[in-house]
């Protein structure tokens, strides 16, 4: 086979590095191989995609030099954060923006259009809808629809399902396996189970960016194992492994009824402009309670933390603790919340500075500051970028960033939105057992997600949402109902 994309000797220094992240590193890609690039967070993985397309440093100015380059001559790119590559501000002209690229007849587009948001999934009444509007799930929907439209050879795919419920996330690898049967396709994914069949090829990495194994999947997973065990990245059974090891079993719902509850709510609503988008009838939450959302891509688990945090206009009765929230001048005093976009959040220009910021808000000693960040970034393994803008980390550091600042203050109700996306399995197990440590602390979670070991082994309570409503408060995990409220 033929080499379509190739690096060699690759030495690249983002800014505010104190080191190469990349030192001779070569890599060459064959016309029609399927590639799944694994390590750990933070490795270099995205920025190997980046440099192979031609990106970096093109688009993105990095220093770097290498020996040799090749750049497929055509290809697509599908990123992390779906909304870093939308150019236009509604769902059918980001698809018609590709397709006049194309020189695409303005008569053919309308059935092209409704052909490419089909193949991902997305039906929408009239396909003219604000892209801000939509969930994250639907946005990478619609991002991998736009990159399919381009007809590239080459496929470059930075975690193209890390935002989607479990049907979605099969429905678009069955898409993606039904169109590159003569494609090439780079993978990034942590989410292997759908895709070790697919591939033919896998890379690993280490935490340093370098190569460690190179060749056939089976290969790899076999010879290697104790290094990807060592290195904290995703393998077949590596969940089943770990609740061997640590001795978890699966919950089931016990909570204080005698304590005031942590979260009360009836006849609640959260609305984004005039239409009702959440609908609460009446539900308690005590504390040490973990609560999973689940529901299909769309169906409104964002937009409960955004309610909850009157993020967005509410009505209906909502209590803190016995307090109306109407009483409660901050209710950043009780609650904290982890947004499904990390950058949100963001405030500062280093990475120490931004879990210090409402310490420091707060008043708190510059020593206490210290010890309590310091802390938190041993912890998250984010100690050597203390001093990297936010902006420059990996999709997993920082989301392990926006977990750490969530958690500083110490309030009493913590709202994560998909925690674990983009992280490694040492990393998302870190997390996970940090959140259970707190929760035995009296800490009351309520955590969106689609990952079912986490809702079978770590939540003690199940809301699934469906349609902008509660539909459900399951006090026990059955895989029926979960399956059932996720495929809808």
């Amino acid at each position: 086979m033929s080499t379509i994309a190739e690096v060699c000797n690759l030495r690249l220094k983002f800014p505010g590095e104190e080191s190469l992240l990349f030192k001779d590193f070569s890599l060459d890609i064959k016309k029609g191989e399927k590639v799944l690039i694994l390590g750990p967070s933070g490795c270099g993985k995205s920025t190997v995609l980046q440099i192979l397309s031609g990106l970096i440093p093109n688009s993105v100015e990095v220093p770097m030099k290498t020996d040799h380059i090749q750049i497929p001559e055509s290809w697509g790119f599908l990123f992390q954060d779906p909304d870093t590559q939308f150019c236009m501000p509604y769902v059918d002209e980001e698809i018609a923006f590709v397709l006049e690229n194309l020189n695409t007849e303005r008569e053919e587009m309308a059935d092209l259009i409704e052909c490419y948001l089909n193949q991902v999934g997305l039906k929408f009444k009239q396909n003219h809808v604000a892209i801000n509007t939509l969930s994250g799930g639907m946005k990478q929907r619609l991002a991998i629809a736009s990159v399919l439209a381009l007809k590239p050879e080459v496929l470059f795919l930075d975690e193209p399902t890390a935002m989607l419920d479990p049907k979605g996330t099969e429905e678009v690898w069955n898409t993606l396996k039904t169109i590159s049967n003569d494609k090439t396709l780079v993978i990034v994914e942590h989410k292997i189970d759908h895709i070790i069949n697919f591939v033919d090829r896998v890379v690993l990495m280490n935490h340093n960016g370098q190569i460690l194994a190179d060749g056939n999947k089976d290969y790899i997973f076999e010879q290697h194992k104790q290094i990807i065990k060592e290195h904290g990245i995703w393998y077949p059974g590596v969940w089943d492994e770990y609740i061997q090891y640590r001795g978890v079993n699966a919950r089931s719902y016990k909570s204080n009824h005698s304590l005031t509850p942590s979260l009360e709510l009836s006849d609640f609503k959260g609305y984004r402009g005039k239409e009702e988008k959440i609908n609460v009838e009446d539900s308690k939450v005590y504390p040490g309670e973990w609560i999973t959302v689940i529901g299909a891509n769309g169906a409104g688990k964002s937009t409960l933390l955004h309610s909850l945090m009157k993020l967005i206009k509410i009505k209906g009765n909502y209590e803190l603790y016995g307090l109306p929230h109407k009483r409660i001048k901050k209710i950043s005093q009780y609650l904290s919340f982890v947004f499904q976009n990390p950058e949100f959040q963001f405030v500062t220009n280093s990475v120490f500075d931004e879990v210090a910021y409402s310490m420091r808000l707060n008043g708190e000693h510059e020593k206490v500051i210290s010890n309590r960040v310091n802390e938190l970034l041993q912890l998250y393994k984010l100690s050597e970028h203390k001093n990297q803008h936010p902006y420059q980390l990996s999709i997993g550091q920082k989301r392990r960033l926006s977990v750490a600042t969530a958690i500083v203050d110490k309030q009493p109700v913590l709202l994560l939105d998909e925690p674990t996306f983009g992280q490694d399995a040492k990393n998302t197990f870190t997390i996970l057992e940090q959140l259970e440590d707190l929760r035995e602390d009296g800490w009351t979670i309520i955590m969106v997600t689609h990952d079912k070991q986490i809702i079978k082994y770590f939540s003690t309570r199940v809301w699934s949402i469906k349609d902008g409503m509660l539909n459900d408060d399951i006090k026990t995990f059955n895989p029926s109902v979960y399956k059932e409220n996720l495929s809808e």
